[in-house]
């Protein structure tokens, strides 16, 4: 297993057993807005759903450069920012399993957002955004 390889499980490590994500977008000026988010691991990648209308979905419709950070649920850091890329996903199939996946990680909190959010209309303006970590290791030259 390649270096990278081993550094990007190790970030990965860090995030297991983490309840809420930070997920740093950036504005065109190059700022960075941090966001605390619920967040599920699929597939070696993150999954995060929000607003379609939230101000990290427009961010991320115009890059798709990330951070990400383990956090408290008031978004105080409680890791490193790793770098990230990130995208709102558009396939269905995707969308149905990493909404499972939320599901079986936060439960009955998810399935109760879930009910208030069918009854007022949000549901159908979600949002799911995939998360890919990035590990940059810089090697000495010789």
């Amino acid at each position: 297993m390649s270096c990278v390889g081993v550094l990007k499980m190790h970030a990965e490590k860090d995030f297991e057993s983490a309840r809420y994500l930070s997920l740093g977008t950036f504005r065109k000026t190059g700022v960075r807005v941090a966001t605390p988010v619920w967040f599920a691991e699929m597939g070696g990648k993150f999954y995060v759903f929000s607003a379609g209308n939230a101000g990290k979905v427009k961010r991320l419709r115009n890059s798709d450069r990330a951070e990400v950070a383990v956090c408290s649920l008031t978004g105080k850091l409680k890791g490193n920012w790793v770098s990230a890329r990130a995208h709102v996903v558009d396939d269905g199939q995707t969308i149905q399993r990493a909404h499972d996946a939320l599901v079986s990680k936060y439960g009955w909190q998810m399935k109760i957002l879930d009910f208030f959010s069918g009854l007022s209309g949000k549901m159908k303006q979600r949002a799911f955004v995939e998360v890919d970590t990035i590990i940059e290791v810089e090697t000495a030259s010789a």
